[in-house]
């Protein structure tokens, strides 16, 4: 509207912008570039590092353009829009003074330090930076923090630009950095010299414009214009979230993020970023048959032989079991090769779960999207906590709370998810007549306009799931969450292969045994797909073939182990818990002789006589489109669209009150699977987190 838009000429040019523009914004959209360190798109405005400083005429001294609102400008003398000017002069002069003050203090650590590259500080200085300093006393010095085994600190470099302070407390919300002291004694700090708690923490590294914060796992391994840099998608949850992954030779180095607004907007959690170091640990890099007991190296021919002796038997005999981590490409030959056997006995789903088989995709997918929380105006999450399952997605919603004033219900365990929710109970019970308590949050609830139920995919793995989840769509369509335009219901999974599978139907088959029978025996083989997270202590004398890139308890239960590649070693297919269907790219080759998922039961079924219609990765992938159409577009979420199945009211849930308070799904965050177990990194964080969770005697 005309109203709300603001005239202002800025270097010889008029425009037109929003009146709730930072006058820095308003100048980039003039084409301006402005320096600056302490502003950051997604933190609140601290304005004090001054760096972004430019004319104001007729103002008295230059204005800092992060945190002068447009709106509150006033009009020239003679009614004409205010002038402001980005070069020249005395802008220049303005930000040397600036660029002269920053660098009075700042050690001359640019050949040793690891932000070299990649510091903002040095690229400005370039620009702004004078030839020599004028400051002849003594540099102050800062000790250094301990902020964990994630975030090495120098906090000498620091410029107390108080984004990592920004950060912890309004996106992580854990408020454990702080400011102390003042002018020359100023000091960033943990409070009481803990560690970092936040799943979130190694994204201050980022968000430091200097090399106060850095990676510690990566320190001193490689400069950035050393490294291939490949983009890719993240597996450690459902999120699917935009990487980087940085390799040196034939191995990973560092992982980061990348900017995706609908998926992770720029943060990744700790496990994506740090569990590199996993990749190359405990890795399965040639076959394996096990004789007598003990494992031994063997051929591919020889191992494919064994396995296809294996799978001779009755189909009813023989089952598959895919993993966490699968690929979609994996799982639809492994699924392939099944039903050419005439094997009906395929699962995806933690044991007990009996979602997903009626093939109804909305009824498994998290259908108002992720980026949907910020629309929402009170969600519901039910045996879930996203702060472990979906860490990025955990910060949305705090960023909906704390700035949308987002209410949030909780049916589960009463735990920290860094903003306030009303506690509503601890399982199933709680969910017959929820909406008949009488509280602020079911009042908000059934008046919202957006409301959002989430379910959690633990919650569904037992004998009550599917009761659970009709008593959760009951509520959802109870208090009017799915609409023609919003579909305000949906499950959040915390692993990457699981809607993928689904989506290509790794189900059983009328007749078939689910996850829960396979693992109970009775079986005279197993093929299991990277499945490392279920108790195959109940498998008696089944025989195991265990398809998998890790040294975890699949392959130490297997008497057959085909290595294939990780998710960072091929090109591949994953389908977020949203629906989105995804692409990681290969960075590194795969480890000694593992081979890609597919290529591996693809060569399977020559040896067992019963070949596969596809020779190539790309000729499978036309054969995905082919099969399920919503493998056709990339990166798309379906989110409302085509919902008329949830519109049809569920099958009555029976027997709530009997079944179990909901657990946690993710009992230990940093271990959650093979590569996470076999990282040093992830290992360091897992102590530390007990070891803090431990009273000590001051207590």
């Amino acid at each position: 509207m005309a109203e709300d838009l603001f005239k202002l000429n800025i270097d010889g040019k008029d425009i037109e912008v929003p009146k709730s523009y930072t006058l820095m914004q308003a100048c980039e959209e003039a084409g301006a570039e402005i320096p600056r360190f302490c502003y950051h798109e997604r933190l609140s405005v601290a304005g004090n590092c001054r760096m972004c400083l430019v004319q104001w005429k007729g103002a008295p001294k230059p204005i800092a353009s992060c945190a002068q609102t447009v709106g509150e400008m006033r009009m020239n003398p003679d009614g004409t829009p205010p002038n402001v000017v980005t070069t020249g002069d005395y802008v220049e002069k303005a930000r040397n003074g600036v660029m002269e003050f920053l660098l009075i203090n700042h050690p001359l650590d640019c050949p040793i330090c690891d932000q070299g590259g990649e510091c903002d500080l040095q690229d400005q200085a370039m620009a702004y930076g004078r030839s020599g300093s004028r400051y002849s006393l003594n540099k102050r010095a800062v000790e250094n923090k301990n902020m964990g085994p994630l975030v090495k600190t120098i906090m000498t470099r620091c410029i107390q630009c108080t984004r990592c302070v920004r950060f912890a407390a309004e996106v992580a919300g854990v408020e454990e950095l702080g400011m102390i002291s003042r002018g020359e004694d100023a000091e960033i700090t943990t409070y009481l010299e803990e560690s970092l708690k936040s799943e979130l923490s190694g994204n201050v590294i980022d968000l430091c414009p200097v090399g106060a914060l850095t990676s510690k796992p990566y320190a001193y391994n490689a400069r950035p214009w050393e490294l291939r840099k490949t983009e890719s998608i993240d597996v450690m949850d459902a999120m699917g979230a935009a990487i980087r992954v940085d390799a040196k030779g034939d191995a990973v180095m560092r992982i980061m993020p990348v900017l995706n607004e609908e998926v992770n907007e720029e943060w990744i959690s700790d496990k994506s970023r740090f569990i590199w170091d996993g990749l190359a640990r405990q890795r399965l890099d040639r076959p394996y048959i096990r004789e007598n007991g003990k494992l031994r190296p063997a051929s591919w021919k020889e191992a494919l032989s064994h396995t296809a002796g294996l799978l001779e038997g009755p189909a009813d005999k023989v089952g598959f079991l895919a993993g966490d981590l699968v690929e979609v490409e994996q799982v639809k030959a492994a699924h392939d090769l099944a039903k050419s056997l005439g094997v009906k006995s395929a699962d995806c789903r933690p044991a007990g779960s009996t979602y997903g088989a009626n093939g109804v995709r909305e009824q498994y997918l998290l259908n108002p999207t992720l980026m949907g929380a910020e629309e929402a105006d009170a969600v519901l999450l039910i045996g879930t906590n996203p702060r472990q399952e979906a860490a990025v997605w955990n910060a949305r919603l705090r960023k909906a709370w704390l700035w949308n004033d987002l209410q949030v219900g909780l049916v589960g365990d009463p735990v920290d998810l860094t903003y306030d929710y009303t506690h509503l109970g601890d399982g199933p019970a709680a969910l017959d007549g929820l909406l008949k308590q009488k509280n602020d949050f079911v009042k908000a609830f059934k008046a919202a306009k957006r409301p959002m139920v989430v379910v959690g995919e633990h919650a569904l793995a037992s004998e009550h799931g599917q009761d659970i989840l009709n008593a959760a769509h009951q509520i959802a369509l109870d208090a009017g969450a799915i609409k023609e335009d919003w579909a305000g219901f949906g499950v959040l999974h915390h692993a990457a292969g699981r809607v993928g599978a689904l989506d290509v139907k790794f189900v059983p088959e009328e007749g078939g045994a689910d996850t829960e029978t396979m693992l109970s025996g009775g079986l005279d083989t197993l093929v299991l797909l990277g499945a490392d997270e279920h108790d195959l202590s109940r498998l008696g004398d089944t025989k195991v073939v265990y398809v998998g890139h890790h040294g975890d308890a699949g392959a130490a239960r297997a008497d057959v182990i085909l290595p294939c590649a990780a998710y960072t070693e091929l090109d591949a297919t994953f389908v977020n818990t949203e629906g989105r269907v995804q692409m990681t790219q290969k960075a590194v080759q795969p480890k000694g002789e593992a081979r890609e998922g597919w290529a591996i039961f693809r060569a399977l079924s020559d040896v067992v006589g019963k070949t596969l219609r596809y020779d190539s990765a790309d000729e499978l992938r036309e054969i995905l489109r082919e099969d399920n159409e919503v493998f056709a577009g990339l990166g798309f979420a379906p989110g409302a669209a085509g919902h008329a199945a949830l519109l049809e009211a569920p099958a009555k849930p029976q027997a709530l009150d009997k079944a179990r308070p909901f657990g946690a799904a993710v009992s230990d965050f940093y271990m959650t699977n093979p590569i996470a177990r076999a990282s040093k990194t992830m290992a360091e964080c897992s102590l530390m987190k007990r070891g803090l969770e431990t009273p000590v005697a001051a207590e």
